[in-house]
């Protein structure tokens, strides 16, 4: 998908003020609001924007230990365990991965213990064969998307 540089700076403003309306967005851009909303409709239809649910805060939510687990599952049982990992809330996210181990999860918890629980929990569904933690001890780069877009804005202005 071709993303121009008034979606991209459509998308910054989405990304930099998500609260705002699309009249707003499309006075701040100098754009119609029917070209604004051709614009975000496109962009949603073709899979670049896909939510606009706020970003909430697991730590903020009482979990602040972020831990990465490693899952290695028995030939076979890949999407049975993928699908079991979804009936985990502490769950983040889920990745099969190349490399070491075939599955990535990114796990929230209270503290310590609570994770060691978590851990026990993945341990015991059928098909995992072993798991290994690393516990993240600060965020060094936020997730963002931002640099993403404003780069391709950059290479599509040339």
């Amino acid at each position: 998908m071709a993303v121009d540089k008034l979606d991209t700076r459509i998308l910054r403003l989405l990304l930099e003020q998500p609260r705002t309306s699309v009249r707003e967005y499309a006075r701040l851009l100098g754009v119609a609001r029917g070209t604004l909303q051709a614009r975000l409709d496109r962009l949603e239809r073709d899979g670049v924007i896909t939510g606009t649910a706020p970003s909430l805060s697991p730590a903020a939510l009482g979990h602040p230990v972020l831990a990465f687990v490693h899952i290695e599952v028995t030939q076979g049982h890949l999407d049975d365990v993928g699908d079991a990992l979804a009936a985990v809330p502490e769950i983040m996210e889920a990745f099969s991965i190349t490399g070491g181990g075939d599955l990535l999860t990114r796990v929230v918890a209270r503290d310590n213990a609570h994770l060691e629980d978590v851990i026990q929990t993945l341990i015991s569904l059928p098909g995992v064969v072993r798991t290994r933690t690393e516990v993240a001890l600060r965020e060094r780069v936020p997730h963002r998307v931002l640099p993403l877009v404003e780069s391709i804005g950059r290479a599509a202005a040339k």
